[in-house]
């Protein structure tokens, strides 16, 4: 038997005798409990500690490559030009309050129902490993803001999220739900005191306006149907009634209406009139004809621009000052384009989500709003 131990370690060039004269034949027992000391010159590198941090270098490198590469709030939180573009907010910092704002209450969320995920997973022949990929809640927000601001649709968002386009729509009405409520319970109309401290310059001569008034006209998608019993549009409209503090803040939000409502109807039906008193006064442009409903004053800054050739141009800073606060909700690029249908359930939600998020995406009238 040695022989033959002997001829297989003579192939790779070692014999039991050359092993035997490297020392005595127990150093070839392993001994399990020691433990291997690292050879270093004095003062010297330590290759083992070299190489951790080595590792810990490309640990690095790879995460941030992966969010690179992904479409994720961390992709542009360095960006505050991106922020604005995809949710926005004016800066990061500017999200992050918000987001810290919301995120305790995000823990209790009320997603949409499984058994209707389910129905979407048999329906489209996915995997439970496809509709069960999720996001962070952090970029759930973010996937929601970018809808709302930008108007992706959902292939769009699938392809950005690496998710199902049924759980884009899931996440999405399940944020425009819980927005909602949480936003919703905010008290937002303000008192004469603190609208007076913010008064803008452009409304010295209206110091006592607490409220302007504008009325906004959203499209939805609607099924088309083929039988001569159906109308063949498109899309069907709805109304609303958005109500603004001379400074930007919005304070006042109906519920949406059909566009057949007329304007002065709507500002009947929206619930705005409980709010209003006679020592204040409401600003509107003169498609509101409702100065004998009001127990206020009522100012029309448009009817005096368009009476008088030669207005001042204090009159004129006023007007594009209004403007710009309305400018402030349609630039959510989902409102100022056809509503898609898989949210046209939440579209009241959406809406007033829309309208409460300018006061917290910008503060007050920030400067540059036209841009974009």
């Amino acid at each position: 038997m040695w022989s033959f131990i002997e001829i297989q370690l003579r192939e790779h060039s070692v014999t039991i005798k050359e092993i035997y004269s490297q020392g005595d034949i127990h150093h070839l027992e392993h001994d399990y409990c020691s433990v291997p000391e690292t050879t270093t010159a004095d003062n010297g590198p330590d290759p083992v500690k070299e190489l951790r941090e080595e590792v810990e270098r490309l640990r690095r490198q790879v995460e941030e490559m992966s969010v690179s590469q992904t479409f994720c709030l961390g992709r542009f939180a360095a960006s505050d030009d991106d922020i604005k573009f995809y949710t926005r907010f004016t800066t990061c910092s500017h999200l992050m309050a918000f987001w810290k704002l919301i995120e305790p209450a995000s823990n209790n969320m009320i997603r949409v129902s499984r058994v209707r995920a389910a129905t979407m997973k048999h329906e489209d022949g996915m995997t439970d490993g496809a509709l069960d990929r999720s996001l962070q809640p952090i970029d759930e927000f973010f996937l929601f803001m970018v809808h709302l601001s930008v108007g992706l649709t959902l292939r769009d968002l699938g392809h950005r999220f690496n998710i199902h386009e049924s759980t884009v729509s899931q996440i999405i009405t399940t944020w425009a739900n819980f927005l909602y409520t949480v936003l919703g319970s905010l008290r937002i109309w303000m008192s004469a005191e603190a609208v007076k401290a913010h008064l803008p310059n452009q409304f010295q001569d209206y110091p006592d306006t607490r409220v302007l008034i504008h009325c906004t006209e959203l499209r939805c998608q609607t099924p088309l149907f083929k039988s001569e019993d159906f109308s063949y549009k498109s899309h069907r409209s709805f109304k609303g009634l958005i109500g603004m503090a001379p400074h930007g803040a919005v304070t006042f939000v109906s519920s949406l209406f059909a566009a057949s409502v007329s304007d002065t109807e709507l500002f009947k039906q929206s619930g705005i009139m409980s709010l209003l008193k006679p020592e204040m006064a409401i600003m509107f442009d003169n498609s509101l004809l409702v100065d004998e409903c009001v127990p206020c004053k009522v100012y029309r800054p448009a009817y005096l621009l368009e009476e008088q050739i030669s207005a001042d141009e204090e009159e004129i800073q006023l007007r594009v000052h209004i403007e710009g606060l309305v400018h402030r909700v349609k630039q959510h690029k989902l409102l100022d384009t056809v509503i898609p249908l898989f949210v046209t359930g939440s579209i009241n939600q959406i809406y007033t989500v829309a309208c409460l998020l300018v006061n917290y995406q910008n503060g007050p009238l920030v400067e540059g709003w036209a841009e974009d």
